[in-house]
């Protein structure tokens, strides 16, 4: 097991998973069953059926409620269809339990608001994701997808391109903050409370893996407060390296981090991340942003392996918790 930066340009094909839940069981109660042999009809007839129609459609719902789940990637044009806009969410703790609808739904809520980012410099080029937060134009990703670069680029939902100013950095937290330099209609995203967010709840994390902008894929909480930690240096002093490394659990992955790190807790999410991810949104069904996609696991990237040999995702990806982000927004402001 290991990981990649997905700051970084994509290399391999995302992956495809998926994960169900057990429909649900319609209670007891009700008439008692009629006597072998009896056959309503007439009026008792159709009002018998009209009493049994709530059950069959509970059940409906639950059944398309298991096709939500999981880590399904896909295209963000390709996600309303029959499936996906009728499916209902799990019933989640915290912003979770006010859903929006599935996955499409809240993919469509929020998609306007994250970007594609290309950045360049004397480090060389990077690719990432980042959240429009304010109608200004101003816009969250990682410090890594923009580190040591002159010069940044933003492609918006709808193809449009804009140049953008890096406003402050926080390498403690891996966080930056820029803004568009265009006069757009800018459609922020509405932050939530990662607090709230239980294990389980399930999530939609939404970048531009592989350089495919609006991909959507979605997963659940695996766990909370997962210590990651990350090297503090910046493009420069890593273009050596092809991938964005990381400590987790005791384990190193993608090389060494370097003398200078930074630890941070993280949301950790089975839904699928992958390079160009990194800067991107973690979302819950509320709609709400709850994290800033950072770092992921990838099945043969561990040191000393061709980037060729990588699989991708397997389910083991984190998130800056939003909660935290607020908490540094006035001190990169500040930097501008």
């Amino acid at each position: 097991m290991s990981a990649h930066e997905f700051g970084h340009q994509a290399r391999q094909q995302p992956p495809f998973d998926e994960q169900s839940t057990t429909a649900l069981s319609p209670s007891a109660g009700g008439d008692a069953e009629p006597p072998p042999g009896y056959a309503p009809f007439g009026e008792a007839a159709h009002a018998r059926r009209r009493r049994r129609r709530p059950i069959a459609l509970l059940a409906a719902v639950a059944v398309g409620a298991a096709t939500v789940g999981g880590a399904a990637a896909v295209g963000l044009q390709q996600l309303v269809g029959d499936g996906g806009s009728s499916a209902a969410a799990p019933v989640a703790s915290g912003d979770n339990a006010s859903s929006v609808g599935g996955v499409s739904e809240v993919a469509e809520s929020v998609r306007s608001g994250v970007v594609e980012i290309k950045a360049s410099g004397s480090g060389g080029q990077s690719t990432g994701s980042g959240v429009v937060i304010s109608e200004g134009g101003e816009m969250l990703t990682n410090n890594h997808v923009v580190s040591g670069t002159d010069r940044v680029e933003v492609t918006f939902e709808g193809g449009r391109t804009e140049t953008a100013e890096v406003v402050g950095t926080d390498a403690d937290h891996d966080l930056a903050l820029l803004e568009a330099e265009g006069d757009g209609d800018y459609e922020p995203v509405e932050l939530g409370d990662s607090d709230a967010l239980g294990v389980g709840d399930q999530v939609v994390a939404i970048g531009s893996p592989e350089g495919l902008s609006g991909t959507v894929t979605s997963g659940i909480v695996s766990a909370k407060d997962r210590e990651v930690t990350v090297p503090k240096g910046s493009e420069g002093e890593r273009s050596g390296q092809e991938h964005w490394p990381f400590e987790f659990g005791g384990g190193e992955y993608n090389g060494g981090v370097g003398g200078s790190t930074t630890t941070y807790k993280a949301i950790q999410t089975d839904a699928s991340l992958n390079p160009g991810n990194s800067g991107g949104a973690l979302v819950d069904m509320s709609g709400k942003v709850v994290g800033i996609n950072s770092a992921m696991y990838a099945a043969g990237s561990s040191s000393g392996e061709s980037a060729g040999a990588s699989s991708g995702s397997v389910g083991l990806g984190f998130a800056i918790p939003v909660d935290d982000v607020e908490k540094l927004l006035g001190d990169l402001r500040g930097q501008g």
